[in-house]
């Protein structure tokens, strides 16, 4: 199995770690303003950061997934529950800074997990799924065990766009280092790229209220019974 670029650099390792954490916050206060207790918030949180990996590692075989296998990565999100759990009332008045890190995991997992899943010898397509289910899955689980309409669908803003851009990106430039024996550092400078990328379309969503469209406006049928 063939390396995943970004995950043998210790400084976006780093970034990793500082967005899961980030998405631990996030799960965590869903479940603090549904009022639940303290083990229900460290479950949201928990899920919202690592239930995309576990469904991912879960699907291409393997095992145990880093989601209750990794120490460090199941710390980083137990501690994220325990902080959003004394200081919810700070963390909500960080909207911003809340969004372009969220941003930033969107743009990590979908490359990581699209990545590893081209490593495990996954297809393009394929790859594509489980690089969106590493993405998106953990806030679906968290808004389906929280009784919410999955974030994915209820904001309007791109979420789930960035994050196939940023999948179909990634096989391109799999397959263009495959294909032109480029070396790691060409492989992780275009994963660093498409994460920028998605990042960026996240917020200038987000900043600028860009939405997709929804179905056409029609006042009746044109079908005559």
């Amino acid at each position: 199995m063939q390396p995943v670029a970004l995950e043998s650099n210790a400084v976006f390792m780093g970034i990793e770690y500082l967005a899961i954490f980030c998405c631990g916050l996030s799960g965590g206060l869903s479940a603090v303003k549904k009022q639940y207790d303290l083990f229900a918030i460290l479950v949201a949180a928990w899920m919202t950061a690592l239930g995309g990996g576990i469904i991912r590692d879960t699907l291409l075989g393997a095992l145990p997934p880093v989601g209750i296998a990794d120490k460090g990565l199941v710390l980083t999100t137990l501690m994220s529950g325990i902080v959003v759990a004394i200081a919810h009332p700070e963390i909500e008045h960080l909207r911003w800074s809340m969004i372009i890190t969220d941003a930033m995991g969107l743009g990590l997992f979908a490359v990581n997990g699209t990545a590893k899943s081209l490593a495990y010898g996954m297809s393009g397509m394929v790859s594509v799924f489980l690089g969106m289910f590493t993405a998106l899955a953990g806030g679906l689980i968290r808004d389906m065990i929280l009784s919410e309409v999955p974030a994915v669908i209820r904001d309007r803003h791109w979420y789930a766009v960035p994050s196939f851009v940023g999948c179909v990106l990634t096989v391109c430039a799999y397959r263009s280092v495959d294909h032109w024996s480029w070396n790691l550092d060409v492989e992780m400078a275009l994963d660093v790229a498409i994460v920028i990328l998605v990042v960026v379309l996240r917020v200038l969503s987000v900043r600028f209220n860009i939405t997709l469209p929804g179905a056409v406006r029609r006042d009746g049928s044109d079908l005559e019974l």
